[in-house]
């Protein structure tokens, strides 16, 4: 599995979904996996943003900072905060990977997840931007790939096709 270096993110690779059930239908269309590998491509995009930005975080590290918290928030909760965005966007990419086992109700719960996380990271910029902590140009850019981001996921959503199996709790 070979990674990108900037991402951080594994590259896609088609071979990671067949099995021998899809032996010889290779030659068939699969506009959900389509939709899926075009997600998650522009989900390396959203990452490369975003690490750019959280690695140019403005915070206070001096000793004063880190006992006051009258300016806005101590360094050390912005640096738990960029962990907590990082561990976000990496499952965002996990999600879209493992949403091709084909099972509509795994492909749902997924989903959910993913526009959870993403919704978080794209409003999460607007307070980090307010308090000075990112560009104000890094997180505009970083919302404007994660809006890309969401039309492709819109038409990924639409390619699910409901199996058999019923959810349990009777969400999807």
């Amino acid at each position: 599995m070979a990674f990108d270096e900037i991402s951080g993110l594994p590259e896609w690779d088609d071979d990671d979904f067949r099995d021998e059930d899809d032996e010889g239908e290779e030659w068939k269309p699969n506009p959900t996996r389509d939709a899926c590998k075009a997600l998650y491509e522009q989900w390396k995009q959203v990452m490369i943003v975003l690490t750019g930005a959280l690695e140019t975080m403005k915070t206070d590290h001096s000793e004063d900072a880190r006992l006051s918290d009258s300016q806005g928030f101590r360094a050390d909760y912005w640096e738990d905060y960029k962990a907590m965005l990082t561990g976000d966007a990496q499952q965002v990419a996990v999600k879209i990977k493992s949403s091709e086992v084909g099972l509509y109700m795994i492909r749902m719960e997924n989903a959910s997840i993913i526009r959870k996380n993403a919704q978080f990271i794209s409003s999460s910029m607007l307070t980090m931007i307010a308090e000075s902590v990112i560009e104000d140009a890094h997180g505009m850019v970083i919302r404007d790939e994660i809006d890309k981001f969401r039309m492709l996921f819109r038409h990924w959503v639409s390619t699910f096709e409901r199996d058999e199996f019923k959810d349990e709790w009777g969400l999807f």
